[in-house]
C-alpha cells in the first residue's frame, strides 16, 4: 500500500473531509473518528455528494455477470444489461468465496476470505456474567501456544471480551483463529506492562506496607473495583481478613490472576461484529500504480474486495479512500 498512500495519504483524507465540513479526531493509539462519533456523519457526506454530482445509485439491482467485450464490458443484472467503458469493483468484504464469483469468472484468483476484527466468545466463563461492562485501559490479550498478542483497552461484555486490543489481535491473528476454528485458550494480563516477577515484588511491598488494610476492598493497580474483588475472590482471599493474613499461596494465585488470567474461547461474535474480511482478490493480479487488473484491462478494484485488511480505527477506510481515489484518477 505504500505507493498508494504516497498518492493519497492520511493527511489528504483529513483535508478532504475538512473541505466537506467534517473534522476528524485522532485517539492516542492512532485510531481516527469524526468528532461526532457517529458513522452516519460519513455516510451522509457521501450520499449528499452523490446527489449533488447527479451520480445515480441503483438499488435492488443485482449484478449477475460481467463480460469483457472488444470495447468495454457488458454487465448483466436482474433488471437489465449495461454497457460500460470501465468498471470499478468495490464489493467490500464478505467471508464466503461465493460472493466473489463474478470476479473469479473474469479469471481472477480469490484468496480465501475469512473474518477479521471480531470479539471473543467465552460462553462458559463466569467473568462475562459477573463483570460485563467493565473496561481496563491497558491489558494484554494473548493466544495460547502463540506469539500473537496485543495490548490496549479491553472491555468485558455479556459474551466475552471486546475492545480495541481484542479487535486488533483478531486482525493480526485472523488466519490463526480460523485454523483453530475459533476455539482456543486466551490469556489476559490485566496489569500490563507488569510481568509476573515485577508484580510479585509489588504485591509483597503492598502486603508489608498495608498489612492492616483489607485487600479485598482496597483495589490496586488502577483496576476497576469489581474486577479486583473478582480476582481476589478467585485467589481465595477472604474479604474479612487484612493483607497480613494473606498466605503466600493466595498471593501467588492473585499474581497469576492479575498477570495471566486464563479463559476458554469458544467461537466469535457474529452479529454485526465482524467488521472486516481478511482475504479477497489476490494482490499479485493488481497494478498498484493504477489499481487496474493486470488480467482484464479496464477493470479496477478498490477497498476491501482486495486481500487487504487492517486494524480497527479507520485503517480499513484509509485503504478504501486511497485505492478509490487512485481508481478515479487512473480512469
Amino acid at each position: 500500500m505504500q505507493q498508494v498512500f504516497s498518492k493519497f495519504s492520511v493527511q489528504d483524507t483529513i483535508d478532504w473531509f475538512k473541505q466537506e465540513g467534517i473534522v476528524l479526531k485522532t485517539e492516542e493509539d492512532g485510531r481516527m473518528f469524526p468528532y461526532s462519533n457517529d458513522s452516519q456523519t460519513i455516510i451522509d457526506c457521501f450520499l449528499n455528494l452523490a446527489r449533488e454530482l447527479k451520480i445515480e445509485i441503483k438499488t435492488q439491482c443485482e449484478v449477475l455477470s460481467i463480460q469483457k467485450k472488444e470495447t468495454g464490458f457488458l454487465i448483466k443484472t436482474n433488471n437489465s444489461s449495461v454497457h460500460a467503458d470501465a468498471i470499478i469493483c468495490a464489493l467490500g468484504g464478505y467471508n464466503k468465496t461465493s460472493a466473489y464469483q463474478i470476479i473469479k469468472d473474469l479469471g481472477h484468483t480469490i484468496d480465501e476470505p475469512i473474518p477479521s476484527l471480531f470479539t471473543l466468545n467465552f460462553p462458559n466463563e463466569i467473568i462475562k456474567k459477573e463483570l460485563q461492562g467493565i473496561s481496563v485501559q491497558n491489558a494484554l490479550v494473548k493466544i495460547a501456544n502463540s506469539k500473537l498478542n496485543y495490548n490496549g483497552p479491553v472491555l468485558i461484555t455479556h459474551w466475552g471480551l471486546s475492545g480495541p486490543a481484542v479487535l486488533k489481535l483478531s486482525a493480526f491473528a485472523a488466519k490463526e483463529f480460523y485454523s483453530l476454528n475459533y476455539n482456543s485458550t486466551i490469556f489476559v494480563n490485566w496489569v500490563f506492562p507488569l510481568k509476573s516477577n515485577e508484580l510479585e515484588t509489588k504485591l509483597k511491598r503492598i502486603q508489608k506496607e498495608k498489612h492492616k488494610a483489607f485487600p479485598y476492598t482496597n483495589a490496586q493497580f488502577d483496576l476497576p473495583k469489581r474486577l479486583w474483588e473478582f480476582l481476589c475472590s478467585l485467589a481465595g482471599i477472604d474479604n474479612t481478613k487484612p493483607w497480613a493474613e494473606v498466605s503466600n499461596k493466595q498471593l501467588n494465585k492473585l499474581n497469576e490472576n492479575l498477570c495471566n488470567s486464563q479463559f476458554k474461547m469458544e467461537g466469535k461474535t457474529t452479529f454485526k461484529e465482524e467488521f472486516v474480511t481478511c482475504g479477497g482478490v489476490n494482490l499479485k493480479e493488481i497494478d498498484f500504480k493504477t489499481m487496474q487488473s493486470k488480467l482484464v484491462p479496464g477493470l479496477f478494484f478498490c477497498g476491501e474486495v482486495l486481500n487487504i485488511d487492517g486494524i480497527t480505527g479507520g485503517f480499513n477506510f484509509q485503504n478504501a479512500w486511497s485505492t478509490g481515489w487512485l481508481c478515479s484518477q487512473s480512469i
